[in-house]
This record gives structure tokens, C-alpha cells and sequence, in this order.
């Protein structure tokens, strides 16, 4: 395994080696979640000047799309008095150009945004004056149906890592090498934690879980099984539970080590759909999807959208093409993001999920 880089020696680095002195290492998915909310807590961390662009920011037509596909699916549950939810909601964005969308076809619903980030939140104000900020899904509405989207929350989740070593399954973790932090191997036996069908493995095969996420699904889940609406869940990931180590830290635009500059990177792992679609069918949730975000954005109107765009701004013809087939085109963002949705009983299906 690769060291990473010599650590910064800030309170956050301070805190984790203490811990990892205590015990001798610490859980990959708690150097994750210590790593992120600091991270988060501390930067605008969006746009060019930033660490990595998210599709709100690429273009409007993402948010507008967002917004349509609410504004449908609620006209045809009746047009109850439902709130609209976003979970990580970057700059506000994304929720400013999906509520210009839904307002125009006459759902102006209260707005709920779940942010930790002190610095994030002031921006969303500045977007969406009305919101009602939560810390976590717990304090959301209890009296209406919601429709939320996370859009680029779950992959931000801390995931937990096990690896296969020549004795059988084990938790990957985090210690200590020469004033650096570095992956290893634990000494638990974590047999019994690997699905049966994934156990035969060969050493070195790393096989991921985001408890966090699932925990968050299954909160959200009873929710709109108790009082109606729909999920949708835009990210990075894959269908199924499958081996692989997704782990990635992204600073300046560019991949960098994961386990160098604590605290300063944006660590992420892909989302299982497949785990998060299980919890949802298991309160009784319709899934649909997951599919690539190409084929649902164009199923959506993205290219009429964009032709609007371009006839009604010619000098920006070429921008805006580029911006549609960066959200769209399979080599750019059209596979490998997914989307999922999820919506309670008695609701219509969502569009955007042909077939």
C-alpha cells in the first residue's frame, strides 16, 4: 500500500492520532467521517476556484429538469400540500432553479434544506430566503408528504472498508507511519460482515458498505411510507454490491492520495443503489432505477431545453451545447452518475425511468 504524504499537523490531525495511539489504528470509515466534516465545515468547496463542480453549477438546465420532474410527479399524486426537501444542497443552486421550474406549473411548496456546513448554509440563504435549515433528516416534517433529492449526498457519506487477507475478511483501517497516516489491515475477523455469494474472494479484494447511507435511507424511507411523496437520488456509483475500492480524494480538480492533507480533500466513494434500493423496498417503497443520467435528463426534455437555451442566446450556442452534453454524453457524466428514485405507495411512478 502507498503512504500518503506527511500529515498536517493542525488539531484535526492532532485528534486522530491520538486516537489511533490509543488503539493502534481507527476505521477507515472514521477517518472518512472526520476527514468530511471538517472539510465541509470549513470551505465553499464548489466551481472552478474550488475542488470539483457538481451538475447545478455546470448548467441551469439540470436544476430546471429537477424541478419539472417534481412538479409532474406532484400534479399527478393530486397536488397535495407537500414540502420540498434537498439533502446537501451545495450552494443552493440547485434548489433555486428547481423552484423557478415547479412555480411555473404552480407548486411554490416550503422548502427544507439539510446542511451541516456553516459556510454553505449562509449561501443557500442567499438563494432560497424561505428555507428551513435541519442538521440531520430527523427534524424533518412529520405532517405532509415530502419530495426530496439528494444530489451528490450519499457519495460524501463515510463508507467502511473490508479486505480480504490470506487469514479471511478484515476492516481495512488507518494507522500511523512516520508522522503519516496510511491504510492497513485490521486484525478483527469480519467474515460473518461479507455477503456469502462475495466471501471467495481473492487477497487484497475490498468490498465496501455505507452504513451511514443506509441508516439515512431507512430514516427516509419510513418517512414517506407514513406520509407520502418520493426520493430522488442523483450520484456517482454502481447497481449492486459489487468488490472494489471507490476511495478517492479530489482537491483542486484533480485526484490526489486519500489519506494525505486531513481535513483539506473531498473524500468520497461511489454509492451502492443496489443497498440503498433494498432499504426502500423493505418499507414498501417503488424503486425505479437506478439509470444513467443521460438517458434520464433527456427523457426529461434536456435537448429541447437546450435548444431553447441556444435560440434564445445564439452567442452562447457553443457554451451551452457543451454544458448539455457534459451532463449528458456517456463518456462525460451520462453514466457514470445514476439516478434513483423511490416513492411511497399510492404515488404515480416517476418519470424519467423508460422501461
Amino acid at each position: 500500500m502507498v503512504a500518503a504524504t506527511h500529515a498536517a499537523r493542525g488539531p484535526l490531525s492532532r485528534r486522530l492520532e491520538r486516537l489511533i495511539a490509543q488503539g493502534g489504528s481507527i476505521p477507515v470509515s472514521l477517518f472518512m467521517a472526520y476527514a468530511n466534516a471538517h472539510y465541509y465545515a470549513t470551505r465553499d468547496p464548489l466551481g472552478a476556484d474550488g475542488d470539483f463542480i457538481t451538475a447545478p453549477e455546470i448548467s441551469q438546465m439540470f436544476g430546471e429538469l429537477i424541478g419539472l420532474w417534481c412538479a409532474d410527479l406532484w400534479m399527478r399524486a393530486g397536488q397535495p400540500d407537500a414540502a420540498w426537501v434537498e439533502l446537501g444542497p451545495g450552494r443552493g443552486t440547485l434548489a433555486s432553479d428547481a423552484l423557478r421550474s415547479m412555480r411555473r406549473f404552480g407548486l411554490d411548496p416550503a422548502v427544507h434544506l439539510v446542511e451541516t456546513s456553516p459556510v454553505l448554509r449562509d449561501q443557500q440563504a442567499a438563494r432560497v430566503p424561505a428555507a428551513v435549515f435541519h442538521d440531520d433528516v430527523s427534524s424533518l416534517p412529520a405532517d405532509r408528504p415530502l419530495i426530496i433529492v439528494a444530489n451528490e449526498f450519499f457519495d460524501a457519506l463515510p463508507i467502511r472498508q473490508l479486505v480480504r487477507s490470506r487469514e479471511g475478511w478484515r476492516e481495512r483501517v488507518v494507522t500511523m507511519d512516520g508522522g503519516r497516516f496510511v491504510p492497513a489491515i485490521g486484525q478483527q475477523p469480519m467474515d460473518a460482515a461479507v455477503p456469502s455469494l462475495l466471501r471467495m474472494q481473492p487477497p487484497g479484494t475490498i468490498l465496501e458498505s455505507c452504513p451511514a447511507g443506509s441508516a439515512i435511507m431507512a430514516d427516509l424511507a419510513g418517512t414517506l411510507a407514513r406520509q407520502g411523496g418520493a426520493l430522488l437520488v442523483i450520484d456517482y456509483g454502481y447497481p449492486a454490491t459489487a468488490p472494489g475500492d471507490t476511495l478517492q480524494a479530489v482537491k483542486g480538480h484533480n485526484h490526489v492520495d486519500p489519506f494525505a492533507d486531513l481535513g483539506e480533500v473531498d473524500l468520497t466513494a461511489h454509492v451502492d443503489f443496489g443497498a440503498l434500493a433494498a432499504v426502500a423496498r423493505g418499507v414498501g417503497l417503488r424503486v425505479s432505477g437506478p439509470v444513467g443520467q443521460g438517458p434520464f435528463l433527456r427523457a426529461l426534455g434536456l435537448d429541447q431545453r437546450a435548444n431553447a437555451l441556444m435560440a434564445g442566446q445564439p452567442d452562447r450556442r457553443d457554451a451551452i451545447a457543451s454544458q448539455r452534453d457534459r451532463l449528458a454524453e456517456d463518456e462525460q457524466m451520462g453514466q457514470l452518475f445514476k439516478v434513483m428514485a423511490a416513492a411511497a405507495p399510492g404515488w404515480p411512478v416517476p418519470e424519467g425511468f423508460a422501461g
